[in-house]
């Protein structure tokens, strides 16, 4: 008989609110959270050094501003120079992976668990978790949210508000909700990078 974190792993239905194993991992991950953002925010060491013991992958170069939830840690692994703004939040019941130069900006939020939309399962406390993948040199707006199982490509850029539900390839400027791509990055981009247009005259 597969434990509830295993079913977990294996992507369908867990029972995330009964399980002690689980409710534990995650109030020791929200202990490492908490401790991380009560630290003063010059105490860069401190602050790094509760991330590589909370994170399943660190890099040598990363930066995560105060506050920060997540609700394992182990899940969740950063690609070189990632920086991510003020209020991240990741819900890593899955893989929540990113690549190299990710920016991500303030009230972002990754997704990887979600509930049956039948109430009966639901009010049993079931959840499933879905992993989410981002590849390298991404830029994500303010306030986008990524749901769960949605792989985004390299080279992306995520309009702020936007609302992640399918997957997004590489090259694109996406936005809205639900977020769509608009239009490719391209050469006119390098000449004008002050002007953000999500689409051509």
């Amino acid at each position: 008989m597969p434990t509830e974190k295993q079913k977990m792993q294996a992507g369908v239905l867990y029972d995330a609110n009964h399980d002690a194993e689980l409710l534990q991992e995650r109030a020791d991950a929200k202990d490492a959270c908490f401790e991380f953002n009560q630290t003063r925010p010059s105490e860069n060491a401190k602050q790094t050094e509760i991330l590589r013991r909370l994170l399943g992958k660190t890099p040598q170069h990363f930066y995560i501003t105060q506050p920060f939830w997540c609700d394992y840690g182990y899940n969740i692994e950063l690609g070189e120079n990632f920086y991510a703004n003020h209020n991240l939040v990741i819900l890593d019941g899955a893989k929540v992976t990113f690549g190299d130069n990710v920016f991500i900006a303030p009230d972002c939020g990754f997704y990887t668990s979600g509930h049956p939309v039948d109430a009966e399962r639901r009010n049993q406390g079931l959840e499933y978790a879905h992993p989410i993948t981002v590849g390298d040199n991404v830029w994500f707006g303010g306030g986008v949210k990524v749901m769960p199982g949605i792989t985004i490509g390299s080279n992306v850029v995520i309009a702020a508000g936007s609302v992640v539900t399918k997957d997004i390839p590489d090259n694109m400027i996406a936005g809205g909700v639900p977020c769509k791509v608009l239009r490719p990055i391209d050469d006119q981009d390098k000449e004008n990078p002050h002007i953000f247009k999500t689409n051509k005259p």
